[in-house]
């Protein structure tokens, strides 16, 4: 994302109760877990990202 000059924001499980519970209420156990306007991809998935990203 920083490569593409994509603003995000990383939520680390491990650390942050916050964004562990709010991962497990989406449905999800594992990462990672990206969101790009409101479309969820499911595990490290380049091109989809790609697509989603050149909208």
């Amino acid at each position: 994302m920083q490569e593409k000059g994509v603003d995000y924001t990383e939520k680390n499980i491990q650390t942050d109760n916050g964004a562990r519970k709010e991962l497990m209420n989406m449905g999800h156990m594992g990462v990672p877990v990206i969101l790009i306007d409101g479309e969820e991809i499911v595990g490290f998935d380049k091109t989809k990202i790609d697509q989603l990203l050149s909208k």
